[in-house]
């Protein structure tokens, strides 16, 4: 008879235990295997190019295949939209170049978006990404009559702190611009035949993803660092980390104007200043639910801040109570009015030197002029926005702070050009 004692048992429970885990863990690495798989094929789209008999699709799919591959993949490929339709233009059109027998236009401008978009190109040309944002590098002198008349339409256009910018712009020369001030401030740069703007700074050629227009990255690539980090206050912000979290789960594809909170269970960038939500409509106007001029040197209200803000707290509204967001725009209301009194108080301090003409009169050449215009330029907008934006480390270190710092330093460098 076989020996069935104790050394025997736990062989058995071993082999038996080992199985066990085997088996666990096959079944883990399957599960695994079949998630990895099902993502591709979940999100696996039909490239409508792949078999065209386009002329330009033919010739491009072998001298630029990233760009076909991208635009078979987009929902304008999807709608018929073909190449032409965006890039072809009569000979004599403003900013076209001959090519293969027919003209067309390397970027297509605004004007051609317009051809379907025309709401949302209208919306854009009133924003702050339209002419002000250029303007804001460059200053008015690059624009026609019409383009003048246009920017100064915008709310945005009536702002002197452009000009301290365009000093900017200047002193630094086009071999820095072309990397430094342009990829950003060219969203809202005129065309040769008359429009404004940039879509692809948004909407990135060739695949126009809903998806990445949505994803805050996108924003990222210019709202970032000293004068307007909101990409860094939205990281540590509630709602940042929400999406930091959870966001891969989010239906970024959902068809515009159809967004409700199980498609984005807390905010973005674009739920709160483009996106339909709630009872706001979409627009491509990002000024169209503020309240404030939060990047001017003393903020003042909007025109139709009362429109803005009830526009904006109807995004509010899907996600919190009525107390809790207008306690909150009482405080952050009460935090701008605060930042303004600490612009006031440098002007204070500045202005007895330009009135006894202690400053020279090329910007941008002594410490004071640096201290005076970080102060509101840099920190005080980052104070504002990390206010509203509720990123607390950039309302105190990186705001609150410097500016106390910068006012301590504007009233040595004054006192010691008035021989105090």
């Amino acid at each position: 008879m076989a020996e069935t004692g104790p050394p025997f048992r736990s062989v058995r429970l071993l082999l038996l235990g080992g199985a066990t885990v085997l088996l666990v863990l096959g079944m883990a690495l399957m599960a695994m295997a079949i998630g990895r798989a099902a993502i591709p094929a979940e999100r696996a789209r039909v490239n409508v190019l792949a078999r065209s008999d386009n002329a330009c699709a033919q010739c491009h799919r072998d001298n630029s295949p990233g760009i076909t591959e991208q635009y078979g993949h987009s929902t304008m490929a999807v709608a018929a939209v073909t190449c032409q339709d965006c890039h072809e233009v009569p000979e004599a059109y403003p900013g076209s170049v001959e090519h293969e027998g027919t003209y067309v236009l390397q970027s297509p401008s605004t004007a051609r978006c317009e051809t379907c978009h025309q709401v949302q190109v209208a919306q854009f040309n009133a924003s702050r990404h339209g002419l002000p944002a250029y303007v804001a590098m460059t200053g008015v002198g690059m624009l026609t009559a019409d383009q003048l008349t246009q920017y100064e339409s915008i709310p945005e256009g009536g702002f002197s702190p452009d000009k301290s910018r365009n000093a900017l712009y200047e002193l630094e020369g086009p071999a820095i611009t072309r990397f430094a001030c342009e990829p950003c401030h060219n969203v809202g740069s005129p065309h040769p035949d008359g429009s404004t703007g940039q879509c692809q700074k948004c909407h990135l050629r060739h695949e126009f993803s809903l998806e990445q227009a949505r994803k805050p990255e996108t924003c990222n690539a210019c709202h970032i660092g000293p004068d307007h980090p909101q990409w860094e206050i939205y990281q540590e912000s509630p709602h940042g980390i929400a999406y930091a979290t959870g966001g891969a789960t989010w239906n970024w594809e959902a068809e515009p104007g159809t967004l409700d909170v199980t498609d984005m269970p807390a905010a973005t960038c674009a739920t709160c200043h483009i996106s339909g939500f709630g009872a706001a409509p979409t627009s491509h106007d990002v000024g169209d639910r503020l309240t404030w001029y939060l990047f001017a040197p003393i903020s003042e209200r909007r025109p139709d801040w009362e429109v803005n803000l009830s526009q904006m707290q109807a995004v509010c509204a899907q996600c919190h109570n009525a107390a809790f967001v207008n306690e909150l725009y009482t405080a952050a209301d009460a935090a701008t009015e605060a930042v303004n009194a600490w612009v006031v108080e440098s002007n204070q301090i500045m202005a007895p030197l330009q009135d006894n003409q202690l400053l020279t009169a090329a910007p941008f050449d002594e410490p004071i002029d640096f201290a005076y215009f970080n102060l509101w330029h840099h920190w005080g907008r980052t104070a504002k926005f990390g206010a509203w934006m509720q990123g607390p480390d950039y309302v105190q270190w990186h705001g609150a702070y410097e500016i106390l710092h910068d006012l301590a330093e504007l009233r040595a460098l004054a006192a010691e050009k008035l021989g105090e």
